[in-house]
């Protein structure tokens, strides 16, 4: 019994490390994808839309898609050790910020750019002249990466502040035993729920919310628990 025990926490603990980063891919991969389009625009600002998007589609098919997704795994990897976090999850969206910079994923990026640029310049896909605007003015497309990956930390960070903020507030009201005010809190928080990074302690609270909300609201929002009912409540309150 206590070897499955460990087994499956081993198992919950990979799925939450896959979670995490597959988030981390997932959001910064967006983010840069979108960053380096709006570089190449404003050093290219003769190009109509068709010229850059073939630009930026050259780029990612020699190796910048697949660059960017090992960049942000090694960026993380490396953060990690650096900011003392070698086994388990991140527990807030700041150790991922701090893990993302101390990694050097800008740094990666850089070098990515770099090499890929060469490489679709050398193919001949991209003159040099494109290709050493792109190296040239590699400044302005990496502060856009940077900026932009600031400001969905920022909003993530706001997120985590409004999920707990509404969480606080269900719990007072299942203390009140005041259903419809815990509705409304439920609303707020299955709102914003899908698009939290995967912070483990924060993500448990709130499905443990989910499921005392609907166990007492498919009862008749009868408040008359069971003894299991009863000891998930108190894993919250």
């Amino acid at each position: 019994m206590e070897i499955n025990k460990i087994e499956n926490e081993l198992n919950n603990e990979i799925t939450n490390k896959n979670e995490q980063t597959n988030f981390l891919e997932t959001t910064l991969g967006k983010t840069i994808n979108t960053a380096i389009d709006i570089g190449i625009r404003a050093l290219l600002p003769a190009f109509i839309d068709e010229q850059v998007i073939n630009i930026k589609d050259n780029l990612l098919e020699y190796g910048l898609k697949d660059g960017i997704t090992q960049t942000i795994d090694d960026a993380i990897n490396l953060g990690k050790s650096a900011i003392g976090i070698f086994t388990g999850n991140f527990e807030n969206v700041s150790q991922m910020q701090d893990a993302v910079k101390a990694g050097g994923l800008i740094d990666g990026i850089s070098s990515l750019l770099d090499t890929v640029v060469d490489k679709v310049n050398e193919k001949g896909i991209i003159n040099y002249n494109i290709s050493n605007t792109i190296k040239q003015g590699k400044n302005i497309i990496l502060n856009s990466i940077e900026s932009n990956i600031e400001e969905k930390f920022k909003e993530q960070n706001i997120e985590f502040e409004n999920i707990e903020k509404y969480m606080n507030n269900w719990k007072e009201s299942f203390q009140n035993k005041n259903f419809e005010a815990m509705e409304q809190e439920y609303v707020k928080i299955e709102k914003i729920l899908g698009n939290l990074a995967p912070v483990e302690k924060v993500i448990n609270q709130a499905r443990t919310i989910e499921n005392l909300h609907n166990l007492i609201k498919n009862n008749g929002q009868d408040f008359n628990l069971n003894q299991d009912q009863l000891d998930l409540a108190k894993k919250l309150i």
